[in-house]
C-alpha cells in the first residue's frame, strides 16, 4: 500500500534530509534516501514510516 502523497512531501532522510522514494508497494515496502552520498532504506511496517538510522538499511 503506497503512502499518500502529501506525507512524502514533509517526510525527508534523517540522516542528511534528503528527499525520500516511496517503494512502499514492493514486497519488502521501505522509504529509500535520494540523497547522493546517503541511500539509505527506512522500513514501512504496517503503513507506517519507521525514519529511524539505527534501523535503516545501509546501501549494498
Amino acid at each position: 500500500m503506497p503512502l499518500e502523497a502529501g506525507l512524502l512531501d514533509i517526510l525527508a532522510c534523517p540522516a542528511c534530509h534528503a528527499a525520500l522514494e516511496d517503494r512502499s508497494a514492493a514486497e519488502n515496502p521501505e522509504l529509500v534516501c535520494t540523497g547522493s552520498g546517503c541511500g539509505l532504506a527506512y522500513p514501512v511496517r504496517d503503513g507506517i514510516p519507521v525514519l529511524l538510522v539505527d534501523e535503516a538499511r545501509r546501501p549494498a
